[in-house]
């Protein structure tokens, strides 16, 4: 299991409003990004997913996100195959990653 402390930061929307993002929006994006045919498929892969949707749920309530290994597993391949490099320049982007790969597992 890793639990991994979410932080907030604020960001601005191309229209200027002002809005709060998290390592949670970082790495649902990261998923959402995924081309349809690169995503794992199968029932196994099905209840993954609905437990990646469960975590980050609760992780958007409580400020810590609490995965099993094959979750963050599953997230942690993600990141290091699809982060975009230019994300880096955001040090917000940078130090929640950072925190993310680092979680040890308990």
């Amino acid at each position: 299991m890793r639990k991994i402390l979410i932080k907030e930061w604020d960001v601005k929307t191309p229209d200027g409003k002002d809005i709060k993002e998290t390592l949670i929006v970082v790495l649902g994006v990261l998923v959402q990004m995924k081309k349809p045919e690169e995503l794992p498929r199968g029932f196994e892969q099905f209840k993954l997913f609905r437990k990646l949707s469960i975590a980050f749920e609760k992780a958007n309530e409580t400020k810590e996100l609490v995965l099993e290994e094959p979750e963050y597993k599953f997230l942690k391949d993600t990141v290091l195959k699809d982060i975009p490099m230019q994300w880096a320049g955001n040090p917000n982007i940078f130090d929640a990653i950072e925190s993310f790969i680092n979680a040890k597992e308990e």
